[in-house]
């Protein structure tokens, strides 16, 4: 989708004033104007090491930043300069086995080619296959590949280089699972076997993140320095500044029409900052700015399957796991109790006063996926909220609370410290429970402790991807196990329609067994099943776009405000 633009939505003002003044600020600086107190920073000044900064001075390794007047600024038409997120920046460089183009920030590698891809809508379609087919027994996929691929280097892509890939990341990827394939063979120099340890209907969707590498290229260092077939090269890596991609000239599929791409990673103060100084052709965004004009250049929405909501510990407490980790939460272990909360949050209310407008409602943590079962959506009722937590023996005192058997009812709801929207969410949602007299208290944690402390305390997620497979890791027992891995709980039939899932031959059958795990119309997942998890919202990416530039249309965006803006970046193209 190509986005919506501000005036496009009907959604409550705010004036967004200490950030948009400590942005303009910023934009001060990076113009070269004084003021401001005076002080360096990092955007707009030498920084500490002596190097030169993002607004056009020489950097450290000598070469020119890219950041100036952006590139629509200098007249170049092929070209863009796009602002996204210090974490953005891949820490191990460009290697799919440590992240790039996988994981949880899914996106297509850009420098790598990928097997498959999916469409607009989610499908699977073709990118370096040409055709597949798997085994009755679905332990086997065969894929051709095309035979007029070059690497960069001028090497020919073969399937050798495809098993290669699949080989080296499944003993090495410390982001993805692939303890399904047993190995990777290539048959001849277009044909690849992947002989699965278990049946992996969803195969085809891995395909689609996992870009191919170089046997005769690949080392300790290949994430420095990529060598790939895909629609760009790696021309450039500042580190903690910017990455410049090059056009490939030898690229297999249509010419890009944007030779040269530009990333910048700065915080949102200074993607802001530079968007106010003209400096870049496109900079995500955070809600707060929504409010914010800049001439020459519009507010983009993308919607996205970025998820929030919270865990809800669906055991007692009183046992721990084999680590001595606590498990389970008296109060939400109640079914009534979670049916209650689900149905008394009014995620209309939140989008609007949390992201300003910019948001969808979320009621499965697969919404507006292909596998997504409509059975999830809840309507907003208070008024039967209330009704469920009298009947679970939930009853108002006179503080306004309910009590039940001497114990208030209500839940610590922890967030990630710093993260403002995560905040703000849980703070909403405890003043909304607030309202149906359940005591929320919100805490701010690190990740070095929420994970272990989840397993009884709720805790505000993101989750978000284009395959069912985030589904499963959310409430599939965790193998081994005997609990889901993330929150305590148990379906013995939700298993079994998952694992029947994975098992389908038939990708377009399999999703109607996702569907069924959800809720099968006797038990599931849903508000009428176990709710062991509240959805709330998907967040709308956010982003400037200059005036005259046509961003390709826009795939739902997965968990992460990065680079799946880019997915198709190879498509955009200036107004002439």
């Amino acid at each position: 989708m190509r986005g919506q633009t501000c005036e496009d939505r009907d959604r409550r003002k705010r004036s967004g004033g200490r950030a948009a003044a400590a942005a303009l600020c910023l934009a001060a600086a990076l113009a070269g104007i004084s003021g401001c107190g005076g002080q360096e920073n990092a955007a707009g000044q030498g920084n500490a090491a002596g190097q030169g900064n993002a607004a056009g001075q020489e950097n450290g390794s000598g070469q020119e930043s890219a950041l100036g007047t952006g590139s629509r600024g200098t007249g170049d038409t092929q070209s863009v300069v796009v602002v996204m997120g210090p974490t953005s920046e891949p820490e191990a460089g460009f290697d799919p086995a440590y992240g790039w183009g996988a994981g949880e920030h899914v996106h297509e590698p850009l420098i790598q080619s990928t097997l498959t891809v999916t469409t607009e809508d989610l499908e699977i379609a073709y990118d370096l296959a040409t055709a597949m087919e798997v085994s009755e027994d679905g332990m086997t996929w065969t894929v051709d590949i095309r035979d007029d691929v070059r690497f960069t280097d001028g090497e020919p892509l073969t399937a050798e280089d495809v098993a290669f890939t699949y080989n080296t990341l499944r003993d090495t990827s410390s982001v993805n699972d692939f303890t399904m394939l047993r190995e990777a063979v290539a048959v001849d120099g277009d044909t690849v076997e992947f002989r699965m340890n278990r049946p992996y209907s969803i195969w085809p969707y891995t395909m689609a993140v996992v870009g191919i590498v170089p046997e005769h290229a690949y080392g300790p260092d290949y994430g420095q320095n990529p060598i790939g077939s895909g629609r760009y090269m790696l021309k450039q890596w500042d580190k903690g500044q910017q990455v410049i991609l090059e056009a490939n000239p030898d690229y297999y599929g249509e010419e890009p029409k944007m030779k040269q791409v530009t990333v910048l990673f700065m915080e949102e103060d200074a993607a802001f900052a530079a968007v106010m100084a003209g400096q870049a052709d496109v900079a995500y965004t955070a809600a707060v700015y929504s409010d914010q004009t800049v001439d020459g250049y519009e507010l983009l929405a993308f919607e996205t399957v970025d998820n929030r909501g919270f865990n809800l510990p669906a055991i007692p407490a009183g046992t721990a796991d084999e680590s001595g980790v606590p498990l389970g939460n008296d109060f939400t272990s109640d079914v009534n109790v979670r049916r209650a909360i689900n149905i008394g949050i009014d995620r209309e209310e939140m989008i609007e006063n949390v992201l300003y407008g910019y948001g969808t409602p979320a009621y499965s943590v697969c919404s507006k996926m292909p596998w997504y079962s409509e059975a999830s959506q809840v309507e907003y009722d208070p008024k039967e909220a209330g009704r469920l937590l009298d009947e679970a023996g939930w009853t108002v005192g006179a503080d306004g609370f309910r009590q039940k058997d001497g114990v208030r009812a209500g839940f610590t709801l922890m967030y990630s410290a710093g993260d403002s929207v995560r905040q703000a969410l849980s703070e909403d949602t405890a003043n909304q429970l607030g309202e149906l007299g359940i005591d929320v208290t919100v805490e701010g944690v690190g990740w070095d402790v929420a994970y272990d402390r989840a397993q009884s305390t709720p805790m505000m997620w993101g989750w978000g991807a284009h395959t069912p497979m985030e589904f499963y890791n959310i409430y599939h027992t965790a193998p081994g196990g005997e609990y889901a891995r993330y929150s305590p709980y148990r379906s013995e039939t939700a298993d079994a329609y998952m694992d029947a899932a994975l098992e389908s031959t038939d990708l377009e059958e399999s999703y109607e067994l996702w569907k069924k795990a959800q809720w099968d119309g006797e038990t599931g997942v849903t508000q009428d099943g176990d709710i062991p998890w509240i959805w709330l919202v998907n967040i709308d990416h956010l982003y400037w776009s200059r005036t005259g530039l046509e961003i390709a249309e826009q795939k739902l965006h997965p968990h992460g405000h990065g680079w799946s803006i880019v997915n198709n970046v190879d498509q955009w193209s200036w107004e002439k």
